[in-house]
């Protein structure tokens, strides 16, 4: 059931049913973009050449989808979601044509990164919409059903990614986003009310826009080129100095603006830095074992690509289904905290059973461990998107939403660098006094010791999550009172 909007019916089952499939249509050309690459990457470098610029599409991608997280999501508080939703899956048509008939790694890496702005749109603005039309009960359950397309994704990506690049070659990788897009616009564009807030000026944050993706772009490039190597530190040093100095702008510029992309209000409410640290944290752990369990896999245990990508299917399956589970269980309690607590505790089981993996360790012990995670990280994916929908009033839900997103991919934008640098650091000293397998495995279980103390980070802060409990049917103001800025069925407040 939806919430009851003052003065009007909630919306019909028919429309509910159209809205979440376009939601998730539009969803799902995101997630698949993220897990799809990998498989494709190969021959796209055989085709354009250029194998020393091989990260570089997935960099430029994150960057600037992490970027227009903050930006459209508050750019939707003022223009209403419905249009800049459309905008985001048009921007993605767009640049997936541009990238499948690109003819160069530098054109390709360009298009990318114009590809990642409709792409972090697509990827927050689903939950914000999740958020507007559900009451907050309601909210927690169809989050986790949206939640489960990145596991669907995850799981079918790369295996549609090799048979696409089989078949058609790896440029449809990109042009099969073009009928799904317009199949997810044209539901969008019949169901969807455009909700607007009165009260928001129109008025563009410029000065925190500039430095905001300044400071950013500054700090995705040096962690970057931190965990590659081979570049000089003092590049990464100069880099760092002016992310620092473009933050300092930010929040100067922040406290000054009349519409700021990221009030800094928010960081006044605990629940909003809790749950920002615990998605940043738990981003990281996921990707903890995302990243080196095929790895093990393939060059400790001596197993096939495929075979690889198979032992991974479970933990995916496994943190669809938790996703989904965990939405059901706020749905029926109204309360989050103790979900949270329990998926640190289910996640720090899973990389303490991930640190024990030696060469001898059996493959189905590595699908239970790695099961055992994606358990844990399936219950993080919407639990804190819930709590912070839940802080503040519907007239902030979309900067607040897209913020989750945010520190999640952070946390990937720090960890991956990081972990790999620790890789690279034991492998170097370990090899000269042990076997070149052994030295792998030692890395690797360096790389989950340091995940262990993220999950015992993560569960303390847990405790310190302060639980509102949900409302039923109706939407609650936390500050006190019935919430006023409810909208009506054309969406209007």
């Amino acid at each position: 059931m939806t919430a009851n909007y003052e003065n009007h019916p909630p919306l019909g089952k028919k429309k509910l049913i159209m809205v979440m499939g376009g939601l998730m249509v539009g969803l799902l050309v995101a997630a698949f973009d993220y897990s799809i690459m990998g498989t494709t990457m190969p021959q796209i470098i055989n085709s354009l050449q250029g194998m020393e610029y091989y990260a570089w599409p997935f960099t430029a991608y994150m960057l600037t989808s992490t970027i227009s997280l903050i930006l459209f999501g508050k750019l939707s508080d003022i223009y209403g979601r419905k249009h800049v939703l459309i905008l985001g899956i048009i921007i993605f048509i767009v640049t997936s044509v541009l990238c499948g008939f690109s003819t160069s790694m530098l054109q390709l890496i360009i298009f990318r990164g114009l590809q990642g702005i409709g792409g972090g749109i697509l990827l927050s603005l689903p939950f914000t919409v999740i958020g507007e039309i559900f009451s907050p009960r309601e909210r927690a359950k169809y989050m986790g059903i949206l939640g489960s397309v990145f596991g669907v994704a995850d799981v079918l990506g790369p295996i549609l990614g090799g048979v696409i690049t089989d078949t058609w070659g790896w440029r449809w990788v990109f042009f099969v986003n073009v009928p799904i897009g317009i199949m997810a616009v044209t539901i969008i564009l019949y169901s969807l009310p455009n909700f607007k807030l009165p009260d928001v000026k129109k008025v563009i944050d410029y000065g925190g826009i500039v430095t905001f993706t300044l400071a950013l772009s500054a700090l995705i490039l040096a962690l970057t080129l931190a965990g590659e190597g081979g570049y000089s530190w003092n590049l990464v040093a100069g880099l760092i100095l002016l992310s620092g100095v473009s933050f300092t702008g930010f929040f100067w510029a922040e406290k000054k603006a009349v519409e700021p992309i990221l009030p800094l209000h928010l960081f006044k409410n605990s629940i909003f830095n809790v749950s920002s640290v615990e998605s940043f944290l738990a981003a990281a752990l996921m990707f903890s074992g995302v990243i080196y369990v095929p790895l093990f896999a393939q060059d400790v245990l001596g197993m096939s690509a495929t075979h690889s990508g198979l032992i991974m299917i479970p933990m995916l399956f496994s943190l669809t289904l938790a996703s989904i589970i965990t939405g059901q269980i706020i749905a029926w309690t109204g309360k989050y905290k103790k979900l949270a607590i329990a998926e640190f505790i289910i996640t720090g089981i899973g990389v303490v059973l991930l640190a024990t993996m030696k060469a001898d360790t059996p493959y189905y012990l590595l699908i239970l461990y790695s099961t055992v995670l994606g358990i844990g990280s399936g219950m993080a994916y919407n639990l804190f998107n819930v709590a912070v929908q839940n802080a503040f009033p519907l007239r902030e839900i979309g900067i607040v939403t897209a913020s989750m997103r945010f520190f999640r991919n952070i946390g990937t934008i720090v960890f991956v660098p990081l972990f790999g640098y620790i890789m690279n650091f034991t492998l170097a000293r370990a090899t000269a006094l042990t076997t070149n397998s052994q030295a792998l495995v030692l890395s690797i279980q360096n790389i989950f010791l340091v995940a262990i103390v993220l999950a015992l980070a993560g569960l303390a802060m847990a405790f310190f999550l302060e639980e509102i409990p949900l409302g039923g049917d109706e939407f609650v103001n936390p500050d006190g009172g019935e919430e006023t800025n409810t909208p009506d069925m054309k969406g209007n407040y």
